[in-house]
């Protein structure tokens, strides 16, 4: 566990030391879960938000995409559920007077459980080396049995009360369990009561119940509400999809690990409308895409997995997450829900508008069912980071060795694709060759100008922020045109005219390389 602190401690110092995220209002002592992308934090979020839509809208002629309003009539947040039933299990510590949602700390709980069951399979990994059998180790080790027993029984408790909003069942598998504050140790707490987390606002200067708005705390009711609109506009027939990514809003008991959870983030859905019978098909689908869209990026298998949902939402008759292995643990990374026909019938119902589909082939009209994918793309942002953050010990040709911080992203998702570095500042031959090759490579890709340093100190630098190319323009530039390109991840340095260095990093750093 402290080697996981440590390395997330890494990760966020590294955001902040490089441009990738800033606390908001840091002049005035920052505002608690709210985030400022920096320079290099915006291009790489910006590249990930392009790769999800290019895989989404670009790569299937049935997915389109929109770009719904934040605000909407607030009959939408109650057809969808959201005023009455948008609510956290909220208990008080009464010594720290900390505040917890309850059934994060009994999933805490079950982690720690977790932990010791992976504890006694890296040993026995150590022990039995390449014969180790770990589905087998699972099945008969009676200490993995016994917490695998807890964790199960401990879950099932969970689930039944979350399912029943038995909030005195919730307090009591807190006491049962023992969990004591993180903060005092005290085991000292309040009722578990429900907690809303809607934002509301007003429309106007009048405030009352008139007048009353919320920010939206997701992207998919943009979406339904839409339904009809992009599917007559757009002459598309199920099954087919509509993606958005867009801001939303959530008023958190507890927004904590960095920008995992917040107040204000960032959606990637996409709901794709099926006919009904045929959804859970559909579903299948799109947990084996999503998870491929996940591993192209260089993830590795072992830090993803699948987690079915022991407690449906009311809307669903399928759940599961795409859980990826963060420093603090696995946790959610993307959701894939069966959402039935829920949302379209409750604002058809509200509204008094037919939210049908006429099916051709059918020749009937019905509420097509709905499938959804709907990834964070701040959490995007982070487990990126935490995969690709590597500390390097290289061995020089004399046998020394150093330690290098390298930033492994993909190259087609990279803030900047090439370093354009001159040798020597004060030459006024180099500066020219340099800067008028960053000129020309700019047109196709971001690049950088840097020459506040030595070239192993840029290079360390750009190894740092991930870029891929670096491109050193030195002497024998001003003789033969030539200058050295140098790869992120292999370190090998190559002379390549300078004519060639834009379709050599192109190849390297297209968005479609991801696709193929």
């Amino acid at each position: 566990m402290s080697q996981q602190n440590d390395q997330f401690k890494k990760v966020i110092a590294h955001c902040k030391e490089y441009g990738f995220i800033y606390q908001s209002s840091e002049v005035y002592d920052g505002l608690s879960a709210v985030y400022d992308y920096g320079p290099l934090g915006s291009l790489l979020k910006n590249n990930i938000k392009d790769y999800w839509w290019r895989s989404m809208v670009q790569m299937n002629n049935n997915i389109v995409g929109i770009d719904a309003a934040i605000f909407m009539h607030p009959k939408t947040w109650k057809a969808s559920g959201h005023v009455d039933a948008f609510n956290d299990p909220l208990v008080d510590n009464k010594t720290s007077n900390k505040r917890y949602r309850a059934d994060v700390l009994v999933e805490d709980y079950m982690a720690k459980i977790e932990a010791k069951i992976n504890k006694e399979i890296t040993k026995a990994k150590k022990r039995f080396g390449d014969a180790f059998n770990e589905a087998e180790f699972r099945s008969t080790n009676p200490r993995v049995l016994a917490n695998q027993e807890k964790i199960d029984t401990i879950g099932g408790r969970l689930a039944s009360a979350m399912t029943d909003g038995d909030m005195e069942a919730l307090k009591q598998l807190i006491l049962d369990l023992e969990i004591a504050c993180p903060e005092s140790g005290s085991r000292e707490w309040t009722d578990v009561r429900q907690f809303n987390l809607m934002f509301s606002t007003q429309l106007g200067n009048i405030a009352g119940e008139e007048g009353k708005l919320y920010l939206r705390p997701e992207t998919a009711q943009g979406i339904f509400v839409n339904f009809l609109n992009v599917q007559k506009t757009t002459r598309q027939k199920v099954p087919f999809g509509i993606a958005q990514i867009g801001k939303a809003f959530r008023n958190e008991i507890v927004a904590r690990q960095f920008i995992f959870r917040m107040r204000e983030f960032e959606q990637m859905e996409m709901q794709f409308f099926v006919k009904p019978g045929t959804e859970l098909e559909w579903y299948e689908h799109w947990k084996a895409t999503r998870l491929e869209w996940h591993k192209a990026l260089g993830t590795p298998a072992e830090k993803l997995r699948f987690h079915d949902h022991d407690n449906l939402a009311h809307y669903a008759n399928a759940a599961v997450d795409i859980q990826f292995d963060f420093p603090f643990g696995f946790k959610e990374l993307e959701g894939i829900h069966s959402r039935t026909d829920f949302d379209l019938k409750a604002h058809q119902e509200l509204s008094g508008k037919k939210m049908q589909y006429f099916d051709p082939e059918e020749n009937a009209n019905y509420v097509p069912y709905v499938v959804e994918t709907s990834i964070g793309c701040d959490r995007m942002f982070l487990a990126t980071l935490s995969n690709c953050l590597i500390e390097e010990t290289l061995t020089s040709a004399d046998g020394k060795t150093s330690t290098r911080d390298v930033l492994k992203l993909h190259p087609a998702i990279a803030p900047i694709k090439c370093a354009i570095l001159p040798l020597k500042r004060n030459e006024p031959g180099i500066v020219e060759k340099a800067k008028g090759l960053f000129q020309e490579l700019s047109f196709s890709f971001q690049c950088q100008y840097d020459d506040t340093g030595s070239i192993g100190k840029l290079y360390r630098r750009q190894d740092a922020v991930g870029t891929p190319f670096c491109v050193t323009v030195d002497f024998d530039t001003l003789e033969d045109n030539t200058v050295t390109l140098r790869d992120r991840d292999t370190l090998e340095q190559i002379r390549v005219p300078m004519d060639q260095v834009e379709a050599i990093i192109r190849e390297r750093v297209d968005m479609k390389t991801l696709f193929v």
